[in-house]
């Protein structure tokens, strides 16, 4: 693309879609007309028109998995390699784990094990690539990866003698150990569900992840609130779920014609708000 595309300064602006092919030529556009206050978005031919910034088709990024992307965007400007599959990869594993003794799986109960990926893999490695996110112009990978590997180091904290956590609780006769982690998991579970929202227009392995994490945190909670050993179970079976739909999303953002012979189609989310408009008209 031409240098004063690439050098536009971007304006706050509200924004309608028009086709340029399609517009109306006797009507001119009068941006404080009261049935179009805003600016438009104009298709012309192979770029598309963003108020007063122009990009090619080809330069904008549909929602996909792969690279945490959860709506049409401009691609990212640096030269830097998708950050969303590390981030996924080291998710969807320390997941894997935990969800496994919470299934009781070959009769492990304690989950000491995962301390060392929720410290290391899911939690620095998951931040790092938070980290990158943020620097590619991902707003939405970089908060969820960010948050997420912040869950998992703070988790391993729990389990952590030198933080005391546990201990703190040691000589109390109650279940405040329990209902308090019961409360931590309320808390992710409200978090996450906020991102299940933002995914609503995407695709659906992509918002599958952030679905059925709900679930997992939400039934986390009760396991907590209630102490039944079924629904921890249930918790670790959709937590296994989850880790499943995070590495075929990691895979998406991997896999392509170069390195396999097996590569992801994206399956849209329907957009109803698309579909309502057009019944209007």
């Amino acid at each position: 693309m031409s240098s004063d595309l690439e050098n536009q300064v971007p304006q706050d602006h509200t924004l309608i879609i028009e086709d340029a092919a399609n517009a109306s030529s006797s009507v001119p556009y009068d941006p404080n007309h009261p049935e179009h206050p805003v600016t438009k978005v104009v298709t012309e031919g192979d770029y598309v028109t963003f108020g007063n910034e122009k990009y090619l088709r080809s330069e904008l990024v549909e929602a996909f998995g792969g690279s945490l992307n959860p709506g049409l965007s401009p691609a990212p400007k640096h030269n830097l390699a998708n950050p969303g599959p590390l981030g996924l990869s080291a998710f969807a594993l320390t997941t894997f784990v935990l969800s496994l003794i919470n299934c009781e799986a070959r009769g492990v109960t304690i989950p000491n094990i995962v301390v060392g990926l929720a410290y290391f893999y899911g939690g620095a490695a998951q931040l790092v690539a938070g980290m990158f996110e943020i620097a590619v112009g991902n707003t939405f990978g970089g908060v969820a990866l960010s948050s997420y590997g912040g869950f998992w180091g703070s988790w391993a904290a729990i389990y952590t003698p030198s933080f005391g956590i546990i201990e703190a609780y040691a000589g109390d006769t109650g279940k405040q150990l329990e209902y308090a982690v019961g409360l931590y998991c309320v808390a992710w579970f409200i978090f996450t569900f906020f991102l299940c929202l933002m995914t609503l227009k995407s695709t659906v392995a992509f918002f599958s992840i952030f679905f059925f994490l709900s679930i997992t945190f939400l039934l986390l909670a009760i396991t907590n609130f209630n102490g039944s050993v079924a629904v921890q179970k249930a918790a670790g079976v959709f937590g296994i779920i989850t880790a499943f739909c995070a590495w075929y999303n990691a895979y998406a953002g991997i896999a392509n014609e170069q390195n396999s012979y097996i590569t992801v189609k994206a399956i849209h989310l329907p957009d109803f708000q698309d579909k309502n408009r057009h019944n209007r008209k």
